[in-house]
């Protein structure tokens, strides 16, 4: 049996991010799998495409982002979709917590910025350890 095409991932460079969304056929075509896989894909909770109006699927650049994760998962890596979808449950933690420390170091930054713009002898009341000048004792006593 011959191996599966790859899909056109990216053109030269990478894809401009844009608000526009891609109809299932066009994204089928583009990665070259049936718009029932998809639609598959979508009932399972792997792809969450938006609507319109008159509810037809709109993918995003976000929503083929995710597609590429799914089928380097499935085509290259042979990972059911039991395991693809424990990878990208795992892989939204991961994005999730990296944003929630990402905003605590922001945090800790302005602290210390806002701290270090204060009067010194505020820092030092402030300081999370006390600081107390050492005693000074003459050696020649």
């Amino acid at each position: 049996m011959a191996p599966r095409a790859k899909a056109k991932t990216r053109t030269k460079g990478k894809r401009k991010k844009s608000r526009a969304g891609y109809m299932i056929s066009a994204v089928a075509e583009l990665y070259r799998v049936h718009p029932q896989t998809l639609r598959l894909y979508e009932r399972l909770g792997l792809l969450k495409p938006s609507r319109t109006q008159g509810n037809t699927r709109v993918y995003t650049d976000q929503d083929l982002e995710r597609l590429e994760v799914i089928l380097t998962l499935s085509r290259d890596l042979g990972v059911n979709l039991a395991g693809i979808e424990v990878v990208l449950n795992m892989r939204d933690k991961m994005m999730e917590m990296e944003r929630q420390v990402q905003s605590f170091v922001d945090f800790v930054r302005e602290e210390m910025a806002r701290e270090l713009a204060g009067a010194p002898e505020s820092r030092r009341h402030n300081a999370i350890v006390r600081f107390r000048p050492p005693k000074v004792v003459r050696a020649d006593r």
